[in-house]
């Protein structure tokens, strides 16, 4: 069938951990066609079904020039087999507008992946909110007053905003209190922007774990992205290490508690972070590790995900 994947420009990947590029390899090798667009390329007009400007790729083998353009066409989106998005984060405006457009697509029988609704219905940092069972102590507020009595309480806290991606904006401030007037100034801009802020756990220095759950089902392995240096930070983006480890129990009833709820509403792939046993995010933008799990443990993320797709797709 033919598969069109929703991506940040291709020149940009690098496919050596990319895990679009690992859904990109398992699904040519069983014979399905490529195509690719970027979202500024959907667009909708009175009397036309949602199109994209698309270009049917194949793969080269190359590590550098990794594919090579077939064809180029538009392409209404309800003619490809199953709709793929992965644009990654910031979820900012025009990604929220990709939704709205993929949304219609859907409504003219394109089969999209994940839901575009449950994308915009589960913004990474806040989706937790909904699971607080699992979760550390958490504060989200605009409010300068109410992150000090949080800190007051807490002692040792992270504070973070709500559309960082790779670990942006984050920061610790610990027990003295130092710069916590700064941070939240510049963070929520003079209370113009809503802030997360979350009890520090030491945990991390085992690592951030990233857990992906597929149609309600967790990987068997974690990626723990670990910290390195005086970085507080083990987000990839930023120099972490990631090591692949079994689930641990608690990862496991995590992932198995909320992986149903989230496959039901149409979030196919979803990438869980764990700090020692607290959920801290739930990421559905475009949930990645897939090549790194595979490499260290051998367990094939993206046969899982292609597994996945084809059934949906039945």
């Amino acid at each position: 069938m033919n598969l069109l994947f929703v991506t940040d420009p291709l020149e940009t990947f690098k496919t050596y951990k990319d895990s679009t590029f690992a859904m990109m390899r398992e699904a040519s090798a069983r014979g399905h066609a490529l195509w690719v667009c970027g979202p500024q390329e959907l667009r909708w007009q009175r009397g036309s079904p949602v199109t994209a400007a698309v270009r049917e790729i194949t793969l080269t083998g190359d590590a550098h020039d990794w594919f090579a353009v077939r064809s180029t066409q538009d392409l209404a989106l309800h003619e490809a087999g199953a709709v793929i998005m992965r644009k990654d984060p910031p979820f900012d405006s025009e990604f929220f507008y990709a939704t709205h457009l993929l949304g219609q697509a859907e409504r003219e029988g394109a089969r999209v992946f994940n839901k575009p609704a449950a994308l915009r219905d589960h913004p990474e940092k806040l989706a937790i909110l909904e699971f607080p069972e699992f979760i550390a102590p958490t504060l989200v507020t605009r409010d300068e007053s109410q992150v000090r009595r949080f800190h007051a309480e807490h002692r040792d806290i992270i504070l973070k905003p709500l559309d960082g991606m790779g670990g942006m904006g984050i920061f610790r401030v610990g027990a003295d209190g130092l710069n916590l007037g700064s941070i939240v100034e510049t963070l929520n801009r003079g209370g113009a922007q809503t802030v997360m802020v979350q009890k520090y756990l030491p945990e991390i220095v085992q690592g951030d774990k990233r857990v992906l759950v597929i149609a309600g089902e967790p990987v068997p392995f974690s990626l723990a992205r670990i910290p390195q240096g005086t970085e507080i930070r083990g987000n990839l983006a930023v120099g972490g290490k990631g090591v692949a480890q079994p689930l641990s129990e608690r990862d496991r009833a995590i992932a198995t508690a909320i992986g149903p709820v989230l496959a039901a509403r149409g979030l196919l792939l979803v990438g869980l972070d764990v700090i020692g046993d607290s959920l801290t995010e739930i990421n559905v933008t475009s949930p990645t590790c897939f090549q790194e799990i595979t490499q260290q443990t051998g367990f094939d993320v993206a046969k899982m995900f292609i597994d996945a797709l084809e059934r949906a797709l039945r």
